[in-house]
């Protein structure tokens, strides 16, 4: 096709380097821009589909040449892109997109869903995907599954095998969560945390202790140290002291004191406020991500009981096969486009991916195209946006981390070398995740 599109470059960063920091986010579209063709990328043999398949189920490192002369004509370069495009899904039912799920009613609504109204097909499909998904946190346990994905209609989980994001132990983060979710959690003796909530909760306490030493050397009244528009988290303590001046002038019977209720429902009314956003992010450290995995299997709530989704269970993603795991591959197609620069149109060849893009996947794939378009590409990337807070560096390594002990057994989980090498290292994009990158003289450089 010849496609006239306005190709816009955002400003990047002006630092190039050698790798892109780890994208824990699922991309559902990747956009490939090159001054070279990507004819390698097309039009695969039977044999050239066949071994990449082959390569992937047997975990085969294949190390490219820093630059290929003739791309389409290396056998070894289309095997490795098929063998890169491989994902595994659980339920697959091909009549549906299975992925994302959040805000997928739509896309499913009018779809054929036998389930919806059938007790005893919804119970054969969950006692299914329990065993799929039991397998799936054995495998990450034995470190044979570098992670995978939980994909409801409500909320994504990421379980990362120990060794991974900087983390000596397995770790599930929990994406967006509600305080009905968050109860029902410690309910069930689940230990976890939020990282951003107490983030914020010491960056206050830090400020705030600044504000009094400014106003104590100014020798000024200390007032409310809390940051504008603000309120501290209520407590009872607060409630009684607010009324102590009211007795001391002797009107408290005449004023109406906040009873035990309205007490709570004030304190509650703080932890509601981040319900849905990225704030929620619950993380679940060590032996209690085994008790996530039944409670998740034994949660009522996974599974919508009205609307398009209902009786559908939850998506299984994984980048390596696991027992009821269907093998999918990405779509990828290249566009000869025509983007306007300086007042005229010129050529550009584009490379489009799309599906569930994973971690592992977007690095192997820029890793091709390092050699492949040498060393000189762009790539727009679109991110399922509940999963962007993945990226959040959760600070959860103990100071005597041992990396060569915590990852030894980590090169068997089907991941390149170099791949598993920057899944290792502590995320560093914060609540985003990369939406641009571009790679000149083998160098990166991205735009979160």
């Amino acid at each position: 096709k010849d496609l006239r599109l306005p190709v816009a470059v955002p400003e990047v960063p002006s630092s190039p380097r050698r790798e892109f920091p780890a994208d824990w986010s699922i991309k559902t579209r990747l956009l490939f821009m090159s001054s070279q063709p990507f004819t390698w990328a097309e039009h695969l043999k039977a044999q050239e589909e066949a071994q990449g398949f082959a390569q992937h189920c047997r975990a085969t490192e294949t190390n490219l040449p820093q630059s290929i002369q003739e791309p389409k004509l290396s056998t070894e370069l289309r095997c490795a892109f098929q063998q890169n495009l491989v994902y595994w899904l659980h339920p697959s039912l091909p009549w549906l997109q299975l992925f994302p799920r959040i805000g997928a009613d739509r896309k499913i609504a009018g779809k054929a869903c036998p389930w919806s109204q059938d007790e005893a097909l919804q119970q054969v499909l969950m006692s299914d995907w329990s065993v799929s998904f039991t397998s799936l946190y054995n495998l990450l346990k034995a470190k044979l599954c570098p992670y995978f994905y939980v994909c409801t209609y409500q909320f994504t989980v990421l379980f990362r095998a120990a060794g991974l994001a900087g983390s000596d132990v397995i770790t599930a983060v929990i994406s967006p969560t509600t305080r009905g979710l968050r109860e029902a959690m410690r309910n069930e003796g689940i230990e976890f945390s939020l990282p951003l909530v107490e983030e914020s909760r010491t960056r206050k306490q830090k400020n705030s202790e600044v504000n009094l030493e400014i106003e104590g050397a100014n020798s000024l009244q200390v007032g409310n140290s809390m940051e504008d528009g603000e309120e501290p988290a209520p407590s009872d303590d607060d409630d009684d002291e607010s009324f102590s001046w009211l007795e001391e002038m002797g009107v408290q019977d005449k004023v109406k004191k906040p009873d035990a209720i309205s007490i709570k429902l004030r304190k509650e009314k703080h932890e509601v406020q981040m319900d849905h956003k990225p704030e929620s992010l619950a993380l679940v450290k060590g032996t209690n991500t085994f008790t996530l995995l039944n409670f998740l299997i034994n949660c009522k709530s996974l599974v919508a009981v009205a609307g398009p989704q209902a009786g559908l269970p939850p998506t299984l993603l994984s980048p390596v096969a696991f027992r009821g795991g269907t093998m999918q591959t990405l779509k990828a197609r290249s566009i000869n486009a025509k983007a306007r620069v300086h007042l005229a149109y010129e050529d550009i060849f584009s490379l489009e991916i799309v599906g569930p893009v994973m971690p592992h996947s977007l690095h192997s794939l820029t890793t091709l195209l390092k050699s492949a378009q040498r060393g000189a590409f762009s790539a727009v990337l679109y991110t399922h946006e509940p999963t962007a807070v993945f990226n959040t560096n959760l600070d959860n390594a103990s100071p005597a981390l041992n990396k060569e002990t915590v990852c030894k057994d980590l090169p068997t989980c089907g991941l390149h070398p170099k791949t598993l090498d920057q899944l290792s290292q502590s995320p560093a994009l914060g609540k985003s995740s990369i939406r641009f990158l571009e790679m000149k003289d083998y160098a990166y450089t991205w735009k979160s």
